[in-house]
């Protein structure tokens, strides 16, 4: 290669898979940067903003159809970039893995650097310790043997080395102690960055493994639930690697619901008294009694159930003109959380054999539609509600005859009627009354419907995550790696020691150097500089005139 092969020449014959891996290596470099992996982490928090703001389809799929319908526009556009989706889309799957491989990237190499650094011996001093922010010189009464054995004495806890002479020594007869503290600082900020790649692999693994399913439990002491499958809650959210087959078998009972409230109407506390069975129980039909509160659930076999919430479910009797009855009670959607007024609807189905004719038993179907308040205020012959408790309870409810659309095979609205079989014709409204607990409305054929009161519910949320113990683990070494590499500080001090010229009086004398350098934060590094000369000298009596110190 001759001079005239300059760098810039040797870059313009690289050729294609040269530069192919020039490209790679320079990729993988940034990516792999410190830098990078903060704005990954400012990225990944930025982009759950959207999940917190936008009804989520996994969380209701109902709020986001009615979003969606409400933008014309709009809704299908944000449908296509996955913002109902946002903790499942692509963009925040593609910012999760950059940054756990950033993070993996830029973490390993300092592992192994500072494993290097804990086998490498504190480097040798300076040959001018003066030009260090921190130094002392002073002259001292004692052999250089025993000032370095003094020294190295009052550094415990430091890691020492100690050089007698070499390249860098002034003078052959001198000796350097050298050493440093604060290793531990980098070990906590390894730590910490390492909990954050463990809680970034756990929180997906429980993810991944872990399911949710909330279920709305009358709390009467009656029917409750037993985890069978999916199909028996009325939201389930499972991970990808979760068919629905695994879970945990336990059955519930919810005896009875019962809430503090301030009084403006404010929740203070939930809670609720359950029978729940699990694994031996199932088999002994063995039932155990315990009581679960907000943030206190049941854990079972490394399920969780919470209590999330609560409201009311009314209770009605139809009682047909043959004198046969009909009675039910479901629950109704708070519509206001302060003074829990609800809203919601029931169906009933004509007895048996009264109807013989199957259309003539759904020109017969009862079904109600209104609104319960839980203490009634009344405004004219309008219902709200005054307060969240169950202290005067009534119902303003529209009674309708005719097709309900219990017999049309299509999906009913747990908590409204089907406005369209009004419109054709197939129902009818036959009366709107307001009703206090045991008073009753008379439609025109005879059949008579009864408020009979209303009973709380709980909606119970039964949780499994797999990895939640291990996402505890790391995030409290997390906190406990941050905190050591905050307070741990990084400090190395030299003493150079070599004897004396005579002095005037021709006594013989050790002359000691001594430099400090914060290879951290040095607030406060100078103070504890002239505290640990101090000690370092404390043993041997010094020549004033002789000492210096800068700062």
């Amino acid at each position: 290669m001759t001079d005239t092969d300059t760098g810039e020449n040797r870059v313009r014959r690289q050729g294609p898979g040269g530069r192919a891996a020039a490209f790679v290596r320079n990729t993988w470099r940034g990516l792999t940067s410190m830098k990078t992996a903060l704005v990954l982490l400012f990225l990944l928090a930025l982009a759950a903003i959207p999940g917190a703001l936008l009804p989520q389809r996994s969380l209701n799929e109902g709020k986001v159809n009615e979003y969606i319908a409400d933008r014309a526009t709009l809704g299908p556009i944000m449908d296509r970039l996955e913002l109902f989706d946002v903790f499942g889309s692509f963009w925040f799957t593609a910012i999760y893995v950059l940054l756990f491989v950033s993070l993996v990237g830029c973490i390993l190499p300092r592992c192994i650097d500072h494993a290097k650094a804990l086998r490498t011996p504190p480097v040798p001093a300076p040959r001018n310790l003066a030009r260090l922010p921190h130094h002392r010189e002073a002259v001292v009464d004692a052999e250089p043997a025993q000032l370095a054995d003094g020294i190295r004495g009052h550094l415990r806890g430091w890691r020492i080395q100690t050089r007698e002479g070499g390249e860098r020594a002034k003078r052959p007869d001198e000796i350097t102690i050298s050493a440093e503290k604060g290793y531990f600082r980098e070990v906590g900020n390894l730590v910490f960055h390492l909990s954050l790649v463990g809680l970034l692999v756990t929180i997906a693994l429980g993810k991944l493994l872990g399911y949710e399913g909330n279920v709305i439990v009358v709390a009467n002491g009656g029917a409750g639930f037993c985890t069978t499958s999916p199909a028996v809650f009325d939201s389930f959210r499972a991970g990808n690697l979760v068919d629905g087959t695994g879970m945990t078998p336990m059955c519930i009972q919810v005896e009875d619901f019962s809430a503090d409230y301030l009084d403006n109407g404010q929740a203070e506390m939930f809670r609720s008294n359950i029978r729940y069975q699990a694994g031996d129980d199932l088999d002994s039909n063995t039932w155990r009694d315990t009581e679960i509160r907000v943030n206190h659930p049941l854990r079972v076999a490394g399920d969780r159930v919470y209590l999330q919430g609560h409201g009311y479910a009314p209770t009605f009797t139809v009682t047909f003109p043959n004198g046969e009855t009909r009675t039910e009670t479901l629950q109704w959607a708070p519509q206001d959380a302060t003074t829990f007024l609800s809203s919601g609807a029931m169906r009933f189905d004509p007895p048996g054999g009264v109807y013989p004719d199957a259309e003539e038993r759904r020109k017969n179907q009862i079904a109600i539609e209104g609104l319960f308040a839980p203490t009634a205020a009344m405004h004219g012959t309008l219902l709200s509600s005054s307060f969240p408790a169950m202290n005067d309870p009534a119902v303003a409810i529209d009674i309708y005859k005719g097709d309900t659309g219990l017999d049309t095979g299509m999906p009913q609205q747990l908590f409204s009627l089907d406005s369209s079989l009004v419109d054709q014709g197939r129902r009818g409204k036959q009366d709107r009354v307001n009703l206090y607990p045991g008073e009753s409305a008379t439609l025109a054929d005879g059949t008579q419907v009864r408020f009979d009161g209303a009973v709380d519910f709980a909606n119970l949320q039964v949780s499994h995550d797999p990895a939640q113990q291990w996402v505890l683990v790391f995030a409290l070494t997390a906190m406990g790696g941050l905190l050591v590499s905050l307070l741990v500080k990084r400090r190395r001090i030299w003493a150079r020691i070599h004897p004396s010229d005579a002095s005037p009086d021709g006594a013989r004398r050790t002359v000691v150097e001594l430099g400090g350098l914060a290879r951290t934060d040095q607030a406060g590094w100078g103070d504890e500089f002239d505290r640990l000369c101090d000690r370092l000298l404390a043993d041997h009596t010094t020549t004033p005139e002789l000492q210096e110190s800068n700062r």
